[in-house]
């Protein structure tokens, strides 16, 4: 378990750290704006689009080897994002990042779901969601440490190149201690051999790279013309679905679409797409305002966003062990801790000028880190607590590739809302961090929405099996 959590740790981190580093990597390689946006979107792209076929072959082939080789090419791409001398080659080496990322994700969700029996899953998935939490929120500070020992010149590159040695350990302790194939068969049932459906992986991964393109490279791309990939993707989405519907007659096709009739997963994954729309996309504009308009260092920036990770950490632990006794509402609570922790960083913003705005947003962002540790491991518990494990590294997939689709939508919508006021207002750092902020909180307040209407169909749905004797 320790071991697939710190490989996890290492690929979600750089979901972020590396927000500290784009003034310098900026100044260095000379990155325009739509660079910058590709060095972390096409991070989360390409993770995402690689989670799913991932999860299915670790459920298909074994995750040892899957979750080993992931590494791996993960520790690879970080060396070579380090050495980058341009754009392209830092760009291109955070795609293969992403996708190597994408391929290790799902085979921990799977060995967790392999390793523990149900009633046991709330605490390793409460660890889960604390490596989640915890790997989001202390990048910017591990980040700025970083440049602050290294320079602003080298130091973004020692971003990467830390990952290289844990890599190398993560790999070895690997080989030592993960199972090489499931103690028991899945849920009592006899082991299946399955095919990957790669028509399914094929049209799921044209989908997605239609929807989010337009919205990555909206500032690149100039014209109307952009947004006619979006319909495109949402038809090849449809065919995608067609396709699955039709192949899971005579095998087992990539997403199991009976998955989201249960309750709980459907309603689970909307809400972890939502909700990673808008707290990531928090530290992508929050992380500039702080360097680019406050004047702060690297390590000042990383040290500010630290309140809501240590909240994250804190809460997250909490939630996976009370998740059992409190169930959806404890999620809904969470998201509403986000919301007004977000909110009331927009009003110290308003009433607090000067640099000493980023230290008196810490309380706010404090109260939003606890709400986001009682949103993340709560929900991936429920979510696949009714998942079957002969299908957890496929579920686990779907679900964190609706995040990672939420978290390059988020950082496209809320950076998009952030430069286009920048340039409108001449300047105003704090008039553009307000507005993207009101995009994020967007984002929380529907997810708060589908879980509060989880949360009354629940107790609907138990009120009436109450009445059911008594009739």
């Amino acid at each position: 378990m320790s071991v697939a959590l710190v490989a996890g740790f290492m690929t979600l981190l750089d979901v972020s750290i590396v927000n500290v580093a784009l003034p310098s990597i900026r100044a260095d390689l000379d990155l325009s704006s739509g660079e910058l946006q590709w060095v972390l979107s096409g991070y989360a792209l390409t993770f995402g689009l690689l989670l799913v076929p991932a999860g299915r072959f670790g459920d298909a082939r074994g995750r040892r080897n899957v979750f080993i080789a992931g590494v791996a090419g993960f520790t690879l791409a970080s060396a070579a994002a380090g050495l980058a001398g341009s754009a392209l080659a830092l760009v291109v080496a955070r795609l293969v990042q992403g996708a190597a990322a994408g391929v290790v994700n799902p085979q921990v969700s799977g060995l967790i779901q392999q390793l523990f029996e149900p009633r046991e899953r709330g605490k390793p998935f409460g660890l889960l969601g604390a490596t989640i939490g915890v790997s989001t929120a202390v990048g910017p500070l591990l980040g700025g440490l970083l440049i602050a020992v290294f320079g602003a010149e080298s130091g973004w590159r020692w971003i990467f190149y830390i990952n290289v040695p844990i890599g190398i350990a993560a790999i070895l302790l690997a080989l030592r201690y993960l199972p090489r194939a499931a103690a028991r068969p899945a849920d009592g049932q006899a082991s299946e051999r399955r095919t990957l459906d790669p028509v399914g992986v094929l049209l799921l991964g044209v989908g997605v790279l239609l929807l989010l393109l337009p919205l990555v490279q909206e500032r690149e791309w100039h014209g109307p013309a952009k947004w006619l990939l979006i319909p495109a993707g949402l038809a090849v989405l449809g065919v995608f679905l067609a396709w699955e519907r039709r192949y899971a007659r005579h095998a087992t096709p990539v997403i199991e679409l009976g998955l989201f009739r249960v309750r709980s997963y459907a309603f689970g994954a909307v809400i972890g797409l939502l909700y990673f729309a808008g707290f990531p996309a928090l530290f992508f504009i929050y992380t500039l305002f702080l360097q680019n308009g406050l004047k702060y260092s690297a390590l000042l920036a990383g040290v500010a966003v630290t309140p809501f990770a240590v909240g994250g950490a804190v809460a997250s632990a909490l939630g996976g062990r009370i998740v059992e006794r409190y169930g959806r509402p404890l999620v809904a609570a969470g998201l509403a801790m986000v919301a007004a922790g977000l909110g009331a960083v927009v009003v110290v913003l308003h009433f607090v000028p000067g640099r000493g705005a980023g230290w008196a947003a810490a309380l706010p962002l404090l109260v939003a880190g606890v709400g986001g540790g009682f949103v993340i491991s709560p929900n991936q518990t429920l979510t696949l607590s009714e998942v079957p494990v002969r299908r957890a590294g496929s579920a686990g997939a779907v679900l964190q590739t609706g995040q990672r689709i939420g978290t390059a939508v988020g950082i496209a919508a809320a950076g998009t809302v952030f430069f286009a006021q920048l340039a409108s207002t001449g300047g105003s750092w704090v008039l553009s961090l307000r507005y993207a902020l009101c995009v994020a909180v967007g984002f929380v307040l529907i997810a708060l929405v589908a879980a509060i209407i989880d949360v009354r169909v629940d107790r609907r749905r138990h009120r009436e099996r109450e009445l059911e004797p008594a009739a």
